[in-house]
């Protein structure tokens, strides 16, 4: 099956699975698995921080770093579209027992006046205002400037705030800005970003921030059942990740924009162009997308994500110029019948 619903659909290269079948391994739980200690130092380095520590996902890793930037009772500052808010099953009420101020972004961004405002003052009847969360590559498919960064960054500091980054799609963001992952990190205090997207790793996100950060989220890991034993394994596809497959996410934002022209071809598709910074394409159409799903899972290609009239197809490693061909041809093939 040609599976463009996500890049979490990603499978390990030949080249993971070697590794991960002669992965050195030890007991992470006591810190002695090699190749996880490898993985951590490179992620830390490639980020720009001082540590890191892998977790199974995505979710994991930013929930992890809320509970540690965080008190209960704090009130955390997110957009109103961020991953954090919309679809991580409401673990920070549940985990680290904070509230949200709701910021709507403009372009994944939250305004900077938005985010000074929701900034609490020193009053008895106000909740303590900690942490910005902050997502770049952001969902919508939008990537966050730097100079927004260092704004943001900025009026953090000038109110003593923590700033977390949800980079999930870290090195995506990095390769559209042309920029090392580091350079977007510098403006924030903690980072996750995922192995198991484009990056093709079976499992895995990882976490970096200060060493006595990473030291109190591995406590906090350990508690949430995130605790891990010869977890090398999937760490040793980790660093083929990084090693290799950010120098090869070009391909995948080249191929979405090859996949988005060729669909603007169609009178009955209309594309997103605002959103094409990354591997994902946003359009919305006339033609009814759950037949099409149906018409296309008989021919051997998934889709998925409609939302009434909009609907999202990701590029990735699995995914070559003829697997695109093919599907602009079933849909042209759908839209004739």
């Amino acid at each position: 099956m040609i599976d463009f619903r996500s890049d979490t659909v990603t499978k390990p290269t030949k080249d993971m699975r070697i590794a991960m079948a002669n992965a050195i391994v030890g007991d992470d739980v006591y810190e002695d698995d090699p190749t996880i200690k490898e993985l951590e130092a490179l992620a830390a380095k490639m980020t720009g921080k001082e540590a890191g520590l892998f977790v199974t996902s995505g979710t994991l890793g930013n929930q992890l770093s809320i509970y540690t930037h965080t008190k209960r009772g704090d009130e955390i500052i997110v957009g109103s579209k961020a991953h954090i808010k919309n679809y991580e099953v409401g673990a920070t009420a549940i985990i680290s027992g904070v509230s949200y101020h709701l910021v709507d972004e403009v372009d994944g961004m939250m305004p900077l006046k938005s985010i000074k405002h929701g900034i609490r003052g020193n009053d008895v009847h106000y909740p303590d205002s900690s942490l910005i969360c902050l997502e770049n590559a952001h969902g919508s498919g939008k990537v966050l400037p730097l100079d927004y960064m260092k704004s943001v960054y900025e009026v953090a500091k000038d109110n003593n705030l923590k700033i977390h980054l949800d980079g999930a799609r870290l090195f995506n963001a990095a390769t559209y800005l042309n920029v090392d992952a580091s350079e977007i990190c510098q403006y924030v205090d903690s980072v996750t970003f995922c192995l198991s997207k484009g990056l093709a790793s079976p499992i895995g996100s990882v976490l970096c921030s200060t060493k006595e950060f990473i030291e109190k989220a591995r406590r906090g890991r350990k508690m949430l059942g995130g605790g891990m034993r010869q977890v090398g394994i999937l760490g040793a596809a980790g660093i083929i990740s990084l090693k290799e497959m950010t120098k090869r996410l070009k391909i995948d934002h080249e191929n979405a924009k090859y996949l988005a022209d060729k669909l603007q071809e169609m009178k009955e598709i209309e594309v997103d162009y605002t959103s094409l910074d990354i591997n994902m394409v946003f359009l919305k159409s006339t033609i009814d997308f759950v037949q099409l799903e149906e018409y296309l899972y008989k021919k051997g290609i998934i889709i998925s994500g409609s939302r009434g009239k909009k609907i999202r197809l990701a590029t990735h490693n699995d995914i070559s110029r003829e697997n695109i061909d093919q599907l602009v041809e079933y849909i042209k093939e759908f839209i004739k019948k």
